[in-house]
């Protein structure tokens, strides 16, 4: 059979391993790149490549060796640079060689958000070395959140909440930053509500958006979502608004997580990712297009119908709590047993071959159609505590 698309996809983690399941349903042949062998989404794809998404040679002879219909990144830390150069020559990148650069840096899409397009963000700075930091810290105030400008999943995100621990904050930083960028974001603290994914859909025809996800984080990264979440019309609007401005911006096509702080009515900008949001997982049961499906599907260019709601839903994270190449997932057959009348679970497991502390390695999900996004949470939370991963 012809495929309908090839797609060399950059970074074949548990996100990328459920867009490849989407796009092959779609009729897509995909090689899934990353930086080691067995990755989640390699397990699924037609063919794989290991490689440094830095390198700039290998990522090259990657695309010259596939001639890819398609450039899907899934990861932020790329030679970026090389996306330019092919899609200068003509080659498709998604959801654009521009959008991967602004946002696999945090500086560049928060100028873009906040300088460019006037939306509201919390202040910030820029340093790129202790002193610096130490300086932006007095000008911005504490409470203060540090992000590396380059970085995934979280890492090296602290909270300051005293002047004494603006050092180790530095060194968590750098510790967890990606590529080669030695620079972090000083953001004032935002005494919000809640927070808000808004996943943004830009289709040749048109924007559309799904119900909004709500998410708890610690260490900067996510931990639970449950969709939908209540917000007022105005905020919605307003975020909605805002979502649309910005993937108008970056240009292309594809799925967008766009991340919001929200304050009563007021909604605040806080980052994007240009791809599936881990937040986002919660709709592989919440809906009837998965996060992954919209993707592949603006992606190829293909009808989206009305996406529907299922009905309360939530996601909770299965976590590692130390490094190991030998270990068994076990527990599947009393996490899938639902804890009350009404409420479907299921479990993902990722596969990834090796544990580390707060390593995600499977997410459990949650479904109360006739119930509310408590009841969802508390379902979603206990099928994935009883998920266990035995070392040996």
């Amino acid at each position: 059979m012809t495929p309908t698309a090839k797609i060399l996809l950059l970074g074949s983690g548990e996100l990328g391993r459920e867009f490849v399941i989407s796009a092959k349903r779609l009729g897509a042949h995909v090689i899934a790149c990353d930086s080691y062998a067995g990755a989640p989404a390699m397990q699924v794809a037609d063919q794989a490549e290991v490689f440094s998404m830095l390198d700039a040679a290998a990522l090259s002879a990657a695309i010259d060796k596939h001639q890819p219909d398609f450039i899907v990144p899934e990861v932020e830390a790329i030679r970026t640079q090389v996306l330019k150069d092919y899609e200068d020559k003509g080659q498709k990148v998604v959801p654009s060689a521009r959008a991967t650069l602004m946002t696999m840096n945090r500086d560049r899409i928060r100028e873009v958000a906040a300088k460019e397009l006037g939306l509201p963000t919390s202040k910030y700075l820029y340093a790129e070395t202790l002193e610096e930091m130490r300086a932006a810290v007095v000008e911005v105030g504490i409470p203060c959140v540090i992000k590396p400008v380059m970085s995934s999943s979280g890492k090296g995100q602290s909270t300051i909440k005293s002047p004494d621990k603006i050092d180790a904050a530095w060194d968590y930083a750098v510790a967890g930053m990606r590529g080669d960028r030695k620079c972090v974001i000083v953001e004032a603290f935002v005494n919000f509500d809640y927070e808000i994914t808004l996943l943004t859909i830009r289709t040749r025809d048109g924007v559309l958006f799904c119900d909004p996800i709500g998410h708890r984080q610690e260490r900067g990264d996510y931990q639970e979502s449950w969709q939908p979440t209540a917000m007022s019309a105005k905020a919605l609007e307003s975020s909605k608004a805002q979502a649309k401005a910005v993937v108008d911006n970056l240009g292309g096509y594809g799925l967008f997580g766009v991340e919001f702080f929200v304050k009563g009515e007021d909604v605040i900008f806080s980052e994007l990712s240009p791809r599936p949001h881990d937040t986002g997982m919660v709709t592989l049961i919440s809906q009837n297009l998965t996060e992954f499906d919209l993707h592949a599907r603006a992606i190829l260019g293909l009808p989206i119908p009305t996406i529907t709601q299922y009905g309360a839903s939530a996601s909770a994270v299965i976590l590692a709590d130390r490094e190991a190449s030998d270990f068994a997932i076990t527990g599947l057959k009393d996490a899938l047993q639902p804890t009350a009348p009404g409420v479907e679970v299921d479990v993902r497991i990722f596969c990834k071959p090796t544990t580390r502390p707060y390593r995600r390695m499977g997410v459990a999900l949650a479904l109360a159609r006739n119930g509310d996004t408590d009841l969802a949470r508390k379902a979603a939370k206990s099928a994935a505590d009883r998920v266990k991963i035995e070392y040996k």
